[in-house]
């Protein structure tokens, strides 16, 4: 059966929790009959037979209360009105109803419908159950409302004020260490990005150039040193698997993307100079490379739009060592006020390049496009109708205040990443590792926490609940004893012909003391006397009256037809042992 058939469960709560609803109708049976022990030490009186149907409903509601928050509290403050033994378990159902409803104009309508139904049910029917009157019932009523659903109502609707303030402050803790963690390891991946693009530019550039002349030095010695050629073979050999474990070392760093710094600039680096140095370091290589200056000298630019265009012409050249050693190179550098224009083209080599050199990155012009955008420049690579190469990068001479892209934006070009780029592998996991490593012990102090906080949490909820039923218990003795007692009615005046159980009633019986006392010293009995009463009182109707140490006896005596005479005499009193005096007789 599904999550949203189950009676006993909260929404979004899993399974039946059928063990728990028995429970709470253990425990709530417990407190009903707590409350009726008590109830009856105060005298209250109830029915078998309506007490059970009552407080079996009382149960049942009180065990959806969950699902049904507001019905389950409208019924037990109906059965309430009734059946005062439940008024701790619509306590419980008003404290938490109240805690779960957010809205307060709701909260005010369903305490203010539970109140009125109480004070409804005690009128029209508690009235009837336990006697009193009308005005008894709803005083009754009144105090069991404000005691169990007024009171726990308030209480609930503090407890949920911050159930919901404790609740978007860990939301705003939880989001404020999420974005310190990513500040973190974006931190980390800068880091990892800076020394990625060192070796990329410093240790990739010097391999090609070694491996291009190794392969000279190895087709030079084919025929005047065979003997050495191998060692030229084996120089090579050694470049390709330094540029493959290259490779996977920055794979494991990280991306491309950053800026490195001014760490590694000089004075020189991306000036005229520094670019003529890269030309005729390439043409040392065996490449026909060609320089074309146009406008003034970089030198006053900003240190990182001098490295960018160093960058850009020294990629370029290093891809030509590898695919296209033996073409025609031109380096074509154009400086503006506004601009700084770079074009490196070259032509088809004599020699196609095998297939798979072993020697790239797959990182170079990936580097490139993403330095010369976070510079707001733009960067294209593509064949010419010749069969050539061309390297075109436009880089603003004064760049401004730019701002690093988000490397998780859909929109940043670092993630239009080439095919060689696969690194985000041993990056990402690395800094998941790290993050789990430092949230094991909060999560261990969180739960510890979270436990205290359940047990504090529920001793405080028990000793409200006895809070709840003192007052309760209290307010009903007080309109028990605030309830007026039966009126006074002035006893009828004793007449000649009355009967004798109407006289027994007016006088309250016969006394035997006084019967004992009048025995010997009474006067003689009217003719015609079936019996007398000798009550004893202190009313005028009756004996009591001490005078002259003489005490007065009234007796009644009656005959078949009823009262026939009252007489009124007195006896002596004696001195009895212990100090005091009684009747002689």
């Amino acid at each position: 059966m599904s999550v949203d058939q189950s009676p006993f469960a909260a929404p979004g709560e899993r399974g039946w929790r059928l063990w728990r609803a028995l429970a709470e109708a253990f425990g709530g049976g417990l407190l009903m009959i707590l409350t009726y022990g008590l109830m009856a030490e105060l005298g209250s009186s109830f029915d078998a037979g309506p007490t059970l149907l009552f407080g079996a409903g009382a149960l049942a509601l009180l065990v959806v209360r969950r699902r049904f928050p507001v019905l389950s509290l409208l019924g037990l403050a109906a059965v309430m009105g009734v059946l005062q033994a439940v008024g701790l378990l619509t306590a419980v159902v008003a404290y938490t109803t109240t805690r779960q409803i957010a809205e307060p104009r709701r909260r005010v309508v369903v305490l203010a419908g539970a109140s009125a139904l109480t004070l409804l049910a005690s009128v029209e029917l508690g009235s009837g159950i336990w006697g009193g009157g009308r005005t008894y019932a709803l005083a009754l009523g009144a105090v069991l409302a404000a005691t169990t659903v007024i009171l726990p109502g308030l209480v609930g609707t503090a407890a949920g004020q911050q159930d919901r303030l404790l609740r978007a402050l860990r939301e705003r803790t939880a989001a404020a260490e999420e974005a310190h963690r990513l500040a973190e390891s974006e931190s980390r991946m800068h880091e990892r990005s800076r020394i990625a693009a060192e070796m990329h530019d410093l240790l990739g550039h010097r391999l090609s150039l070694i491996s291009l002349h190794a392969g000279g030095l190895e087709m030079g010695l084919e025929k005047q040193a065979p003997e050495l050629r191998d060692e030229a073979v084996l120089v090579r050999q050694a470049t390709r698997d330094a540029m493959r474990e290259l490779r996977e070392v920055l794979g494991v760093l990280g991306p491309l993307g950053r800026d490195t710094g001014t760490d590694a600039l000089t004075d020189a680096t991306g000036t005229r100079a520094d670019i003529a140095a890269l030309v005729e370091e390439s043409r040392g290589g065996g490449i026909s490379v060609e320089l074309s200056w146009e406008g003034p000298d970089v030198d006053g630019r900003a240190a990182r739009v001098r490295r960018a265009v160093h960058r850009v012409v020294r990629e370029s050249l290093t891809n030509v060592h590898r695919y296209a050693a033996g073409s025609h190179v031109t380096v074509a550098v154009a400086h503006t006020e506004e601009q700084v224009a770079i074009r490196v083209r070259n032509g088809v080599p004599h020699t196609p390049p095998d297939a798979v050199t072993g020697l790239g990155s797959g990182r170079g012009l990936t580097g490139l496009r993403e330095r010369v955008a976070l510079l707001g420049g733009s960067l294209v690579a593509s064949g010419t109708p010749g069969g050539g190469f061309e390297v075109a990068a436009v880089i603003p001479a004064d760049p401004g205040d730019t701002v690093e892209a988000d490397p998780r934006d859909p929109r940043d070009p670092r993630d239009a990443r080439e095919p060689g780029d696969a690194v985000e592998g041993g990056a990402s996991s690395l800094a998941v590792s790290e993050q789990r490593a430092a949230g094991a012990p909060e999560r261990v102090a969180l739960r510890e926490a979270g436990g205290v906080q359940r047990l504090a949490g529920l001793t405080t909820g028990l000793l409200g609940l006895a809070g709840i039923g003192v007052l309760m218990v209290l307010g009903m003795a007080l309109v028990e004893a605030a309830q007026p007692g039966p009126d006074y009615v002035e006893p009828e005046e004793i007449r000649i012909g009355m009967s004798e159980s109407e006289v027994r009633d007016i006088v309250f019986g016969d006394d035997d003391a006084v019967r004992a006392a009048a025995a010997g010293r009474e006067p003689d009995r009217p003719e015609g006397t079936t019996s007398c009463l000798y009550p004893y009182s202190g009313s005028e109707y009756a004996s009591g009256d001490i005078r002259d140490e003489r005490f007065e006896i009234v007796r009644y005596c009656f005959d078949r037809h009823g009262l026939t005479a009252v007489d009124r005499f007195t006896v002596p009193m004696v001195p009895v042992e212990g100090g005091g005096s009684g009747t002689d007789g």
